[in-house]
Protein backbone atom coordinates (compact mmCIF):
# COMPACT_ATOMS: atom_id res chain seq x y z
CA UNK A 1 0.00 0.00 0.00
CA UNK A 2 0.84 3.53 -1.08
CA UNK A 3 0.09 7.00 -0.16
CA UNK A 4 0.01 9.08 -4.08
CA UNK A 5 -0.02 12.35 -5.29
CA UNK A 6 -2.97 12.31 -8.32
CA UNK A 7 -2.30 15.24 -10.56
CA UNK A 8 -5.25 16.98 -9.17
CA UNK A 9 -3.00 17.32 -5.76
CA UNK A 10 -5.22 15.10 -3.72
CA UNK A 11 -3.54 12.65 -1.84
CA UNK A 12 -4.95 8.90 -1.81
CA UNK A 13 -4.10 5.51 -0.79
CA UNK A 14 -2.83 3.24 -3.22
CA UNK A 15 -3.36 -0.26 -3.32
CA UNK A 16 -0.54 -2.83 -3.96
CA UNK A 17 -2.04 -5.81 -5.35
CA UNK A 18 -4.59 -6.88 -7.28
CA UNK A 19 -8.16 -8.85 -6.83
CA UNK A 20 -8.00 -11.88 -8.60
CA UNK A 21 -10.79 -13.55 -6.61
CA UNK A 22 -14.55 -12.10 -6.41
CA UNK A 23 -17.07 -12.25 -3.99
CA UNK A 24 -19.97 -11.14 -5.20
CA UNK A 25 -22.35 -8.39 -2.15
CA UNK A 26 -25.71 -7.86 -2.22
CA UNK A 27 -27.06 -4.23 -1.15
CA UNK A 28 -30.65 -4.46 0.12
CA UNK A 29 -33.39 -1.78 -0.38
CA UNK A 30 -33.72 -0.33 3.04
CA UNK A 31 -37.24 -1.91 3.74
CA UNK A 32 -35.82 -5.21 4.05
CA UNK A 33 -32.73 -3.73 5.79
CA UNK A 34 -34.86 -2.09 8.71
CA UNK A 35 -36.59 -5.29 8.73
CA UNK A 36 -33.17 -7.39 9.15
CA UNK A 37 -32.10 -4.74 11.95
CA UNK A 38 -35.52 -5.42 13.66
CA UNK A 39 -35.25 -9.21 13.11
CA UNK A 40 -31.52 -8.91 14.91
CA UNK A 41 -32.58 -7.42 18.22
CA UNK A 42 -31.23 -4.33 16.94
CA UNK A 43 -27.81 -5.83 17.72
CA UNK A 44 -25.69 -5.92 14.45
CA UNK A 45 -23.55 -9.35 15.70
CA UNK A 46 -27.23 -11.28 15.09
CA UNK A 47 -27.84 -9.65 11.38
CA UNK A 48 -27.34 -12.52 8.97
CA UNK A 49 -24.69 -12.21 6.37
CA UNK A 50 -26.26 -12.40 3.32
CA UNK A 51 -28.18 -9.21 4.60
CA UNK A 52 -25.26 -6.83 4.85
CA UNK A 53 -23.67 -5.08 2.19
CA UNK A 54 -20.39 -4.15 3.66
CA UNK A 55 -19.02 -6.31 6.85
CA UNK A 56 -17.16 -3.90 9.13
CA UNK A 57 -17.95 -5.73 12.18
CA UNK A 58 -14.34 -6.64 12.80
CA UNK A 59 -10.85 -7.76 11.01
CA UNK A 60 -10.97 -10.56 13.21
CA UNK A 61 -11.07 -13.61 10.93
CA UNK A 62 -11.92 -11.73 7.35
CA UNK A 63 -9.13 -10.35 6.28
CA UNK A 64 -7.99 -11.54 2.53
CA UNK A 65 -5.11 -14.34 2.21
CA UNK A 66 -2.64 -13.77 -0.92
CA UNK A 67 -2.15 -15.99 -3.33
CA UNK A 68 1.36 -17.45 -1.36
CA UNK A 69 -1.08 -17.98 1.61
CA UNK A 70 -3.68 -20.20 -0.05
CA UNK A 71 -0.65 -21.99 -1.93
CA UNK A 72 0.30 -23.08 1.06
CA UNK A 73 -2.56 -24.21 2.19
CA UNK A 74 -2.00 -27.51 -0.17
CA UNK A 75 0.99 -28.85 1.77
CA UNK A 76 -0.27 -28.83 5.38
CA UNK A 77 0.50 -32.16 7.04
CA UNK A 78 -3.04 -33.24 8.86
CA UNK A 79 -0.86 -36.30 10.70
CA UNK A 80 -2.19 -35.71 14.24
CA UNK A 81 1.07 -35.73 16.43
CA UNK A 82 4.84 -34.93 14.76
CA UNK A 83 2.81 -32.74 12.02
CA UNK A 84 5.69 -30.74 10.03
CA UNK A 85 2.60 -28.06 9.56
CA UNK A 86 3.42 -26.96 13.51
CA UNK A 87 7.17 -27.14 12.93
CA UNK A 88 6.84 -24.74 10.01
CA UNK A 89 5.01 -22.58 12.45
CA UNK A 90 7.24 -22.73 15.43
CA UNK A 91 9.91 -21.88 13.11
CA UNK A 92 8.85 -19.19 12.16
CA UNK A 93 7.40 -17.82 15.74
CA UNK A 94 10.59 -18.38 16.84
CA UNK A 95 12.27 -16.42 13.94
CA UNK A 96 9.85 -13.31 14.43
CA UNK A 97 10.07 -13.31 18.40
CA UNK A 98 12.86 -15.77 19.72
CA UNK A 99 10.52 -17.75 22.18
CA UNK A 100 11.57 -21.11 22.89
CA UNK A 101 7.81 -22.49 23.71
CA UNK A 102 4.80 -22.06 21.61
CA UNK A 103 1.36 -23.70 22.56
CA UNK A 104 -1.26 -23.33 19.68
CA UNK A 105 -4.96 -22.29 20.32
CA UNK A 106 -7.65 -21.95 18.37
CA UNK A 107 -7.93 -17.83 18.62
CA UNK A 108 -6.72 -15.35 20.88
CA UNK A 109 -9.85 -15.74 23.61
CA UNK A 110 -8.88 -19.34 24.06
CA UNK A 111 -4.73 -18.15 25.02
CA UNK A 112 -6.87 -15.81 27.67
CA UNK A 113 -8.12 -18.37 29.15
CA UNK A 114 -5.21 -20.14 29.44
CA UNK A 115 -3.62 -17.82 30.95
CA UNK A 116 -6.36 -17.17 33.01
CA UNK A 117 -6.70 -20.43 34.46
CA UNK A 118 -2.72 -20.70 34.96
CA UNK A 119 -1.57 -17.29 36.19
CA UNK A 120 -4.67 -15.64 37.56
CA UNK A 121 -5.22 -16.31 41.63
CA UNK A 122 -8.26 -14.96 43.69
CA UNK A 123 -7.60 -11.69 44.42
CA UNK A 124 -4.97 -10.84 42.73
CA UNK A 125 -4.74 -7.75 40.23
CA UNK A 126 -3.58 -8.01 36.33
CA UNK A 127 -3.00 -4.20 35.37
CA UNK A 128 -3.40 -3.39 31.49
CA UNK A 129 -3.32 0.32 29.22
CA UNK A 130 -6.50 -0.86 28.69
CA UNK A 131 -8.93 -4.26 28.70
CA UNK A 132 -10.53 -6.28 25.92
CA UNK A 133 -13.81 -7.61 26.48
CA UNK A 134 -12.59 -11.00 26.72
CA UNK A 135 -9.39 -10.63 28.11
CA UNK A 136 -11.46 -8.67 31.33
CA UNK A 137 -13.83 -11.64 31.39
CA UNK A 138 -10.85 -14.40 31.91
CA UNK A 139 -9.52 -12.57 34.86
CA UNK A 140 -13.22 -12.08 36.45
CA UNK A 141 -13.84 -15.44 36.13
CA UNK A 142 -10.58 -16.62 37.61
CA UNK A 143 -11.78 -13.95 40.61
CA UNK A 144 -9.01 -11.51 39.61
CA UNK A 145 -9.58 -7.67 39.30
CA UNK A 146 -8.15 -5.81 35.84
CA UNK A 147 -7.23 -2.71 36.36
CA UNK A 148 -6.71 -0.01 33.39
CA UNK A 149 -4.02 2.45 33.71
CA UNK A 150 -3.87 3.65 30.34
CA UNK A 151 -2.36 7.48 29.82
CA UNK A 152 -4.92 10.91 30.13
CA UNK A 153 -4.20 11.41 26.50
CA UNK A 154 -5.72 7.51 25.27
CA UNK A 155 -9.16 8.84 26.62
CA UNK A 156 -9.02 12.05 24.79
CA UNK A 157 -11.19 11.73 21.62
CA UNK A 158 -9.25 14.19 19.73
CA UNK A 159 -6.17 14.52 20.05
CA UNK A 160 -2.43 15.10 18.07
CA UNK A 161 -1.18 12.58 20.58
CA UNK A 162 0.42 9.82 17.91
CA UNK A 163 0.22 7.18 20.32
CA UNK A 164 -2.84 7.21 22.75
CA UNK A 165 -2.17 3.80 23.50
CA UNK A 166 0.68 4.10 26.10
CA UNK A 167 0.82 2.73 29.27
CA UNK A 168 0.96 4.82 32.48
CA UNK A 169 4.24 3.89 33.75
CA UNK A 170 4.02 6.56 37.03
CA UNK A 171 0.70 5.17 37.72
CA UNK A 172 2.11 1.51 37.79
CA UNK A 173 4.83 2.14 39.90
CA UNK A 174 2.16 3.51 42.78
CA UNK A 175 -0.03 0.31 42.33
CA UNK A 176 3.22 -1.98 42.51
CA UNK A 177 3.99 -0.37 45.79
CA UNK A 178 0.70 0.47 47.05
CA UNK A 179 -0.40 -3.27 46.76
CA UNK A 180 2.92 -5.53 46.57
CA UNK A 181 4.43 -6.78 43.36
CA UNK A 182 2.90 -10.00 45.10
CA UNK A 183 -0.23 -9.01 44.29
CA UNK A 184 -0.03 -8.70 40.48
CA UNK A 185 -0.60 -11.39 38.54
CA UNK A 186 1.14 -9.97 35.71
CA UNK A 187 1.06 -6.77 33.77
CA UNK A 188 -0.77 -7.10 30.12
CA UNK A 189 -0.40 -4.50 27.47
CA UNK A 190 -2.71 -4.88 24.67
CA UNK A 191 -0.29 -3.42 20.98
CA UNK A 192 -3.15 -1.30 19.74
CA UNK A 193 -6.11 -0.68 22.41
CA UNK A 194 -9.03 -1.54 20.52
CA UNK A 195 -11.76 -0.30 22.77
CA UNK A 196 -10.29 3.09 22.54
CA UNK A 197 -10.07 3.21 18.71
CA UNK A 198 -6.74 0.93 17.95
CA UNK A 199 -4.15 3.39 19.34
CA UNK A 200 -0.77 2.15 19.16
CA UNK A 201 1.77 2.06 22.23
CA UNK A 202 5.00 3.53 21.20
CA UNK A 203 8.68 1.91 21.46
CA UNK A 204 9.84 3.68 23.87
CA UNK A 205 6.77 2.77 26.53
CA UNK A 206 7.30 -0.86 25.66
CA UNK A 207 10.79 -0.90 27.22
CA UNK A 208 9.98 1.75 29.99
CA UNK A 209 6.78 -0.31 30.98
CA UNK A 210 8.47 -3.71 30.53
CA UNK A 211 11.99 -2.67 32.38
CA UNK A 212 9.63 -0.98 35.69
CA UNK A 213 8.22 -4.93 35.76
CA UNK A 214 11.91 -6.52 35.25
CA UNK A 215 12.29 -4.22 38.75
CA UNK A 216 10.10 -5.85 40.34
CA UNK A 217 10.03 -9.46 39.03
CA UNK A 218 6.39 -9.44 37.89
CA UNK A 219 5.37 -11.29 34.76
CA UNK A 220 4.38 -9.31 31.55
CA UNK A 221 2.51 -10.52 28.84
CA UNK A 222 1.60 -8.54 24.98
CA UNK A 223 -1.60 -9.22 23.45
CA UNK A 224 -0.15 -9.21 19.98
CA UNK A 225 -3.38 -9.68 18.18
CA UNK A 226 -3.05 -6.24 16.51
CA UNK A 227 0.71 -5.81 15.97
CA UNK A 228 0.66 -5.23 12.40
CA UNK A 229 -0.92 -2.05 12.96
CA UNK A 230 1.36 -0.84 15.91
CA UNK A 231 4.29 -2.02 14.19
CA UNK A 232 3.23 0.56 11.26
CA UNK A 233 2.51 3.15 13.53
CA UNK A 234 6.03 2.94 15.23
CA UNK A 235 7.82 3.21 12.13
CA UNK A 236 5.79 6.09 10.85
CA UNK A 237 5.45 7.90 13.90
CA UNK A 238 8.46 7.24 16.28
CA UNK A 239 11.21 9.04 14.90
CA UNK A 240 14.26 6.77 16.14
CA UNK A 241 12.63 3.86 14.11
CA UNK A 242 11.93 5.29 11.00
CA UNK A 243 15.14 2.93 9.78
CA UNK A 244 14.49 0.08 11.32
CA UNK A 245 12.78 -2.57 9.13
CA UNK A 246 9.33 -4.29 10.75
CA UNK A 247 10.78 -7.49 11.50
CA UNK A 248 13.99 -5.35 13.35
CA UNK A 249 11.02 -3.72 15.64
CA UNK A 250 9.24 -6.89 15.92
CA UNK A 251 12.26 -8.34 17.91
CA UNK A 252 12.71 -5.32 19.67
CA UNK A 253 9.29 -5.44 21.55
CA UNK A 254 9.45 -9.49 21.48
CA UNK A 255 12.63 -9.15 23.65
CA UNK A 256 10.68 -7.57 26.28
CA UNK A 257 8.41 -10.12 26.80
CA UNK A 258 7.83 -13.27 29.15
CA UNK A 259 4.69 -14.08 26.92
CA UNK A 260 3.33 -13.16 23.67
CA UNK A 261 -0.13 -14.21 22.90
CA UNK A 262 -1.97 -13.66 19.69
CA UNK A 263 -5.16 -13.90 17.93
CA UNK A 264 -4.36 -15.49 13.95
CA UNK A 265 -7.71 -13.80 13.07
CA UNK A 266 -6.08 -10.97 13.47
CA UNK A 267 -2.02 -11.13 13.38
CA UNK A 268 -1.49 -13.45 10.12
CA UNK A 269 -4.28 -13.14 7.78
CA UNK A 270 -5.72 -16.48 9.22
CA UNK A 271 -7.68 -18.07 11.84
CA UNK A 272 -6.49 -19.62 14.92
CA UNK A 273 -3.76 -18.25 17.81
CA UNK A 274 -1.21 -19.16 20.01
CA UNK A 275 1.18 -18.42 23.13
CA UNK A 276 4.73 -17.93 23.30
CA UNK A 277 6.48 -18.61 25.69
CA UNK A 278 10.14 -17.77 27.14
CA UNK A 279 10.06 -19.84 30.44
CA UNK A 280 9.91 -23.80 30.38
CA UNK A 281 7.98 -24.14 34.03
CA UNK A 282 5.35 -21.57 32.39
CA UNK A 283 5.13 -23.46 29.77
CA UNK A 284 5.00 -27.19 31.70
CA UNK A 285 2.45 -25.26 33.71
CA UNK A 286 0.29 -24.29 30.86
CA UNK A 287 0.98 -27.18 28.30
CA UNK A 288 -1.28 -30.00 30.14
CA UNK A 289 -4.49 -27.34 29.56
CA UNK A 290 -3.91 -27.43 25.90
CA UNK A 291 -5.03 -30.78 25.37
CA UNK A 292 -7.81 -30.69 27.92
CA UNK A 293 -9.31 -27.37 26.11
CA UNK A 294 -7.79 -26.67 22.61
CA UNK A 295 -6.47 -30.30 21.04
CA UNK A 296 -3.00 -31.85 21.31
CA UNK A 297 0.31 -29.77 21.23
CA UNK A 298 0.86 -29.58 17.70
CA UNK A 299 -2.42 -28.24 16.57
CA UNK A 300 -4.64 -26.64 19.69
CA UNK A 301 -7.81 -26.73 17.89
CA UNK A 302 -6.67 -25.33 14.65
CA UNK A 303 -7.20 -26.29 11.35
CA UNK A 304 -3.68 -27.52 9.76
CA UNK A 305 -4.49 -25.70 6.64
CA UNK A 306 -4.92 -22.49 8.51
CA UNK A 307 -1.93 -23.30 10.03
CA UNK A 308 -0.04 -23.04 7.21
CA UNK A 309 -1.39 -19.73 5.85
CA UNK A 310 -0.89 -18.38 9.71
CA UNK A 311 2.87 -19.22 8.77
CA UNK A 312 3.21 -17.15 5.74
CA UNK A 313 0.53 -14.33 7.16
CA UNK A 314 3.47 -13.95 9.91
CA UNK A 315 6.05 -13.27 7.17
CA UNK A 316 3.70 -10.59 4.83
CA UNK A 317 3.23 -8.98 8.14
CA UNK A 318 6.87 -8.10 8.10
CA UNK A 319 6.33 -6.11 4.68
CA UNK A 320 5.42 -2.57 5.43
CA UNK A 321 3.84 -2.64 2.07
CA UNK A 322 1.56 -5.62 2.98
CA UNK A 323 0.19 -4.32 6.60
CA UNK A 324 -0.19 -0.43 5.66
CA UNK A 325 -3.32 -0.72 3.75
CA UNK A 326 -5.59 -0.92 6.83
CA UNK A 327 -3.89 1.93 8.61
CA UNK A 328 -3.71 4.31 5.23
CA UNK A 329 -7.51 3.28 4.52
CA UNK A 330 -8.56 4.00 8.10
CA UNK A 331 -6.59 7.49 8.00
CA UNK A 332 -8.50 8.44 4.85
CA UNK A 333 -11.99 7.57 6.24
CA UNK A 334 -10.90 9.58 9.61
CA UNK A 335 -9.96 12.60 8.03
CA UNK A 336 -12.65 12.06 5.35
CA UNK A 337 -15.42 12.08 8.19
CA UNK A 338 -13.35 14.34 10.37
CA UNK A 339 -13.54 17.12 7.43
CA UNK A 340 -17.22 16.70 7.19
CA UNK A 341 -17.39 17.59 10.69
CA UNK A 342 -18.20 14.23 11.98
CA UNK A 343 -17.45 13.34 15.27
CA UNK A 344 -14.22 10.59 14.99
CA UNK A 345 -11.67 9.16 17.06
CA UNK A 346 -7.87 11.19 16.06
CA UNK A 347 -5.33 10.62 15.16
CA UNK A 348 -6.31 7.69 13.18
CA UNK A 349 -5.19 4.51 14.81
CA UNK A 350 -6.01 0.65 13.57
CA UNK A 351 -8.54 -1.66 13.19
CA UNK A 352 -11.07 0.51 11.71
CA UNK A 353 -12.29 4.25 12.00
CA UNK A 354 -14.14 5.17 15.26
CA UNK A 355 -17.23 7.42 15.47
CA UNK A 356 -18.05 9.51 19.09
CA UNK A 357 -21.76 8.16 19.30
CA UNK A 358 -21.42 10.81 22.68
CA UNK A 359 -20.58 13.74 20.36
CA UNK A 360 -22.50 12.16 17.31
CA UNK A 361 -25.74 12.49 19.25
CA UNK A 362 -25.32 14.04 21.96
CA UNK A 363 -29.24 14.34 23.03
CA UNK A 364 -29.22 9.96 23.67
CA UNK A 365 -28.22 9.33 27.01
CA UNK A 366 -25.77 6.71 27.74
CA UNK A 367 -28.01 4.25 29.97
CA UNK A 368 -30.26 3.81 26.44
CA UNK A 369 -26.67 2.86 23.97
CA UNK A 370 -25.74 5.75 22.03
CA UNK A 371 -23.38 3.58 20.07
CA UNK A 372 -25.85 0.78 19.77
CA UNK A 373 -28.04 3.17 18.34
CA UNK A 374 -25.74 4.55 15.77
CA UNK A 375 -24.52 1.29 14.89
CA UNK A 376 -27.99 0.50 14.15
CA UNK A 377 -29.41 3.35 12.38
CA UNK A 378 -26.11 3.17 9.89
CA UNK A 379 -26.62 -0.24 8.91
CA UNK A 380 -30.81 0.54 8.61
CA UNK A 381 -29.19 3.99 6.32
CA UNK A 382 -26.31 1.67 4.15
CA UNK A 383 -26.25 -1.50 4.72
CA UNK A 384 -23.07 -1.53 6.23
CA UNK A 385 -22.54 -3.14 9.35
CA UNK A 386 -20.66 -2.02 12.35
CA UNK A 387 -19.64 -2.51 15.77
CA UNK A 388 -20.80 -1.07 19.34
CA UNK A 389 -18.01 -0.28 21.63
CA UNK A 390 -19.41 1.63 24.24
CA UNK A 391 -21.54 1.38 27.29
CA UNK A 392 -23.17 -2.53 25.54
CA UNK A 393 -19.74 -4.24 25.15
CA UNK A 394 -19.37 -3.80 29.13
CA UNK A 395 -21.63 -6.02 31.30
CA UNK A 396 -23.09 -4.59 35.00
CA UNK A 397 -21.56 -5.25 38.35
CA UNK A 398 -22.30 -7.79 40.57
CA UNK A 399 -25.39 -5.97 42.22
CA UNK A 400 -26.39 -5.22 39.27
CA UNK A 401 -25.68 -1.68 38.11
CA UNK A 402 -24.30 -0.62 34.93
CA UNK A 403 -21.12 1.24 34.65
CA UNK A 404 -20.65 4.03 31.46
CA UNK A 405 -17.84 3.20 29.25
CA UNK A 406 -15.63 5.64 29.24
CA UNK A 407 -16.28 6.08 25.58
CA UNK A 408 -19.09 5.52 22.99
CA UNK A 409 -17.78 4.26 19.79
CA UNK A 410 -18.89 2.96 16.55
CA UNK A 411 -16.19 1.05 15.14
CA UNK A 412 -16.13 0.40 11.01
CA UNK A 413 -13.50 -2.13 10.77
CA UNK A 414 -11.20 -1.92 7.52
CA UNK A 415 -10.46 -6.15 6.87
CA UNK A 416 -6.85 -5.77 5.39
CA UNK A 417 -7.13 -6.14 1.87
CA UNK A 418 -10.57 -6.56 1.64
CA UNK A 419 -12.80 -3.29 0.63
CA UNK A 420 -11.84 -0.50 -2.36
CA UNK A 421 -11.57 2.91 -2.38
CA UNK A 422 -14.81 3.25 -3.24
CA UNK A 423 -16.68 1.02 -0.94
CA UNK A 424 -15.25 3.07 2.02
CA UNK A 425 -16.23 6.04 0.53
CA UNK A 426 -19.47 4.68 0.05
CA UNK A 427 -19.60 4.23 3.73
CA UNK A 428 -18.27 7.74 4.53
CA UNK A 429 -21.44 9.22 2.46
CA UNK A 430 -24.03 7.50 4.65
CA UNK A 431 -22.31 8.22 7.95
CA UNK A 432 -22.20 11.79 6.51
CA UNK A 433 -26.10 11.80 5.59
CA UNK A 434 -26.91 9.94 9.23
CA UNK A 435 -24.93 13.29 10.85
CA UNK A 436 -27.06 15.60 9.09
CA UNK A 437 -29.75 14.08 10.34
CA UNK A 438 -29.09 12.89 13.77
CA UNK A 439 -31.61 14.45 15.58
CA UNK A 440 -33.91 11.54 14.58
CA UNK A 441 -32.13 8.94 16.10
CA UNK A 442 -32.79 7.83 19.67
CA UNK A 443 -32.05 5.12 22.20
CA UNK A 444 -32.49 1.71 22.30
CA UNK A 445 -33.49 -0.46 25.39
CA UNK A 446 -32.65 -4.23 25.97
CA UNK A 447 -35.41 -6.90 25.99
CA UNK A 448 -32.97 -9.74 26.57
CA UNK A 449 -29.97 -8.91 28.15
CA UNK A 450 -27.42 -12.48 29.06
CA UNK A 451 -25.43 -11.17 32.01
CA UNK A 452 -21.71 -12.11 30.20
CA UNK A 453 -20.53 -10.65 26.80
CA UNK A 454 -23.85 -9.23 26.46
CA UNK A 455 -23.19 -7.67 23.54
CA UNK A 456 -22.67 -11.15 21.39
CA UNK A 457 -25.91 -12.32 22.22
CA UNK A 458 -28.25 -9.05 23.80
CA UNK A 459 -31.14 -8.12 22.31
CA UNK A 460 -32.88 -4.65 21.77
CA UNK A 461 -35.74 -2.21 20.61
CA UNK A 462 -35.79 1.57 19.89
CA UNK A 463 -37.55 4.01 22.74
CA UNK A 464 -39.89 5.37 20.32
CA UNK A 465 -40.72 5.66 16.72
CA UNK A 466 -36.93 6.58 15.50
CA UNK A 467 -36.72 4.33 13.22
CA UNK A 468 -39.98 4.82 11.14
CA UNK A 469 -38.74 8.68 10.81
CA UNK A 470 -35.74 8.07 9.52
CA UNK A 471 -36.44 5.59 6.90
CA UNK A 472 -38.94 8.26 6.09
CA UNK A 473 -36.33 10.98 5.70
CA UNK A 474 -33.92 8.31 4.08
CA UNK A 475 -36.62 8.01 1.36
CA UNK A 476 -37.04 11.74 1.28
CA UNK A 477 -33.74 12.43 0.95
CA UNK A 478 -32.41 9.28 -1.26
CA UNK A 479 -34.90 7.19 -3.03
CA UNK A 480 -37.23 4.33 -2.33
CA UNK A 481 -34.76 1.44 -2.78
CA UNK A 482 -30.72 1.60 -1.72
Amino acid sequence: MAKVTFFSGQQLPLEMHKVRIIQKLNLLPIEQRRQAMAGAGYNTFLLQNADVFLDMLTDSGVNAMSDQQQAAMMIADDAYAGSATYTRLYDKLVELFGMTYFLPTHQGRAAEHILGKSLVKPGTYVPMNYHFTTSKAHVTEMGGEVLELITEAGLAVTSDELFKGNFDVAALRALIEDKGADAISYVRIEAGTNLIGGQPLSLANFRETTALCREYGILTVLDASLLADNLHFIKNREEQCRDMSIKQITAEIADLFDIIYFSARKLGFGRGGGICIRDEAIYKQMRALIPMYEGFLTYGGMSVREMEAITVGLDETMDEDMINQGPLFIEHMVNELDSRGIPVITPAGGLGAHVDAMRFLPHVPQQQYPAGALASALYIASGVRCMERGTLSEQRDPDGTEPMANMELVRLALPRRVFTLSQVNYAIDRISWLHQNRDLIGGLRFVEEPEILRFFYGRLEPIGDWVDQLVDAFRRDLGDSL
